[in-house]
């Protein structure tokens, strides 16, 4: 079992930044493939980024790409999303998630935490 949660949401203006973190406990976390996804209001989860076990190889959605990065310290078994450039579009919760395969799909994932919620003014 692994144990997910997200923190460093909150509101800010358009062009902005905010650092998310999901800090993992449990089972052993560098064996995870790690991912974000976003649900915005009226709307599905839809993929953002995700890193492999290593911090090696990283996805992301075309709609982040260049914006966001991704990243990781086992050491702290902690994943982060660091969010520049960020747009009203870009409102929603933002979960992490832990699986063994990870890549694009939310089925690839086990484990899921509560949420953070972003919010960008415009």
């Amino acid at each position: 079992q692994v144990q997910l949660v997200e923190s460093g949401g909150g509101l800010v203006q358009a062009g902005g930044s905010l650092r998310l973190s999901c800090a993992a406990s449990g089972r052993t976390f560098s064996n995870y493939a790690v991912g974000w996804f976003r649900q915005a209001p009226g709307k599905e989860r839809e993929f953002v980024t995700t890193i492999n076990w290593s911090g090696s190889i990283t996805y992301y959605a075309d709609s982040v790409k260049g914006r966001f990065t991704i990243s990781r310290d086992n050491a702290k078994n902690t994943v982060y999303l660091q969010m520049n450039s960020l747009k009203p579009e870009d409102t929603a919760v933002y979960y992490c998630a832990a699986g063994i395969r990870g890549g694009r799909y939310s089925g690839a994932y086990d484990y899921w935490g509560q949420g953070t919620q972003v919010t960008v003014s415009s």
